[in-house]
């Protein structure tokens, strides 16, 4: 199954490894792992750095996301979407 992660951005839900609030950014070790992929190429931004809410860590990439964490977890929840 999918889950759609905002914009036109849509992952395998088996690639997902973690959803994570845009709050747990303010933690240093998380401050410095996305800093890290940021200089590797590996953050894709779908949406203004002002409008991010989330971001999901993939088995390739991290995409900064729109949409809250709730929405994506109940997204991925229901079998029928996407």
């Amino acid at each position: 199954m999918f889950l759609h992660l905002g914009a036109d951005v849509v992952v395998l839900k088996k690639d997902i490894i973690a959803i994570l609030d845009n709050r747990t950014r303010q933690a240093q070790v998380t401050k410095e792992f996305i800093e890290i992929a940021r200089d590797e190429g590996f953050i894709k931004d779908i949406h203004e750095k002002e409008k991010q809410k989330s971001f999901i860590i993939t088995t390739r990439e991290i995409f900064m996301s729109p949409i809250s964490c709730t929405t994506l977890k109940k997204r991925a929840a229901n079998s029928l979407e996407y």
